[in-house]
């Protein structure tokens, strides 16, 4: 008998033995090829022998020392690394221990910012319908995702939300994609106006949306507008990358194909591509100078920012991603996105393959003509996902695609190291998957 919490009370999960490269062993010596990085973590798969080595040399110096008291080198030199590679004005880098912290610290910057300028009424954050965000409180309201915000609405801080930029289900039909993108985007100036300009501290937005909606790409022009619309109002830009950033969608920062530059980014997962936990939160010059100007004090912590061991793992991993494997990404990403074209694109029960480099998204219908999603009490995605399990697969399937109740869709975002043979393999478990399914 099991001590362990787990996730789903009635599950009864295999135990993972070993990794090797893109797959999973379970103590049955059953092999799942992991297409989907877990959740989008795992991009360098399950057995880097240059990320481990460096765990081990910096447990065999130091495993912790609190920041309160010691900087370390690994996290000095990460964030060089990390600052030497970012876009725009970004500057400065805190370290946290995951997705969720990054965005509680960001959301705490940015109120800070504002109060250190003497600007005490900037509270409100505004954020997108069908987003997510991480799962601490104040993370869980500003995203958008509807069943994992309900049980706890009561405890959470007052957000507002605007559209998403879904173009498979947003877009009118005599509406070109980027007056599309421009009209959801004007939403957010809207949204400004309405709770008083001088009240708005920040807009938060994935650039390409993750979980929550399977990898959904903005179309052009949409995070520009998005950009200008923060300038005109002096409102913060911070972009999550916990999911589709560190190379995952082609470049190592995703906002960089859409020409665009937060003021303050959060990432995570592939970070570390699982072999520790860590995330951090980026932030511009500006925003630091203001802090360091003022209190000189951020009101934030946690005991494990900046573990030694973590960002030497994270800079193994960062150095490897920096030094041309993501360039790999957006060529495996293409013949990925062939290859399910050619297996799904006629398929009647898939209505759109959309995504960006390794990180794509699988939407499900009931009927592809009229766009309607299946019956939630089918949980077709849940029969997906086991089906797939069962195939030898791992993939991230979701429920409420289209508004938090309706929709289904599967998310495929395996490790960066997957081989042109992989390839048909995700496919061909994936299609077996859909058989014993529909």
């Amino acid at each position: 008998m099991s001590h362990v919490f787990p996730r789903h009370t009635k599950a009864n999960p295999p135990v993972a033995d070993y990794g090797d490269g893109c797959y999973i062993v379970d103590k049955n010596g059953k092999k799942y090829f992991d297409g989907s990085g877990g959740a989008a973590v795992s991009c360098l798969g399950h057995s880097d022998p240059d990320v481990t080595r460096a765990i081990k040399d910096q447990v065999d110096r130091i495993a912790f020392a609190h920041t309160g008291f010691f900087t370390s080198e690994p996290a000095e030199e990460l964030a060089e690394l990390l600052i030497s590679h970012a876009p725009g004005q970004l500057d400065r880098v805190y370290f946290v221990s995951g997705g969720s912290e990054a965005v509680e610290a960001a959301l705490k910057l940015a109120r800070q910012y504002f109060l250190e300028k003497g600007e005490p009424s900037r509270h409100r954050v505004i954020a997108r319908r069908q987003s997510y965000h991480g799962n601490t409180l104040g993370a869980l309201a500003t995203g958008g995702n509807q069943w994992r915000r309900e049980p706890f609405a009561p405890l959470m801080i007052d957000t507002t939300h605007i559209s998403a930029c879904y173009e498979y289900r947003g877009r009118g039909e005599e509406e070109t994609a980027y007056d599309y993108g421009q009209r959801v985007a004007g939403e957010l100036e809207a949204e400004i106006l309405r709770l008083g300009p001088d009240s708005v501290m920040a807009f938060v937005a994935e650039p390409v949306v993750g979980a929550t909606a399977g990898a959904v790409p903005p179309v052009e022009g949409y995070f520009r507008r998005v950009r200008e619309i923060c300038d005109a109002y002096g409102v913060l830009l911070i972009l999550d990358e916990v999911m589709c950033g560190m190379g995952r969608t082609g470049s190592l920062f995703a906002c960089e194909a859409d020409g665009v530059a937060p003021d303050i980014l959060c990432i995570a997962k592939g970070l570390g591509a699982g072999y520790q936990p860590i995330g951090a939160m980026l932030c511009t010059s500006s925003i630091y100078e203001a802090i360091e100007s003022g209190s000189g004090f951020f009101q934030h912590g946690h005991t494990y920012i900046g573990h030694p061991a973590a960002c030497a793992a994270a800079l193994a991993v960062f150095k490897k991603l920096s030094g041309g494997l993501v360039e790999r990404v957006s060529a495996m990403g293409d013949k990925l996105e062939t290859a399910l074209s050619e297996a799904f694109g006629q398929h009647p029960h898939v209505g759109d393959l959309r995504g960006r480099g390794l990180f794509r998204g699988i939407e499900l219908v009931e009927d592809r003509s009229t766009k309607a999603p299946f019956d939630p009490s089918r949980a077709v995605n849940k029969s997906i996902k086991k089906a797939a399990f069962e195939a030898g697969l791992i993939c991230y399937p979701m429920g409420g695609t289209v508004d938090g109740v309706r929709g289904d869709h599967v998310l495929l975002a395996p490790p960066f190291i997957l081989e042109d043979g992989q390839v048909g393999e995700i496919v061909e478990k994936l299609d077996r998957a859909f058989k014993a399914v529909f």
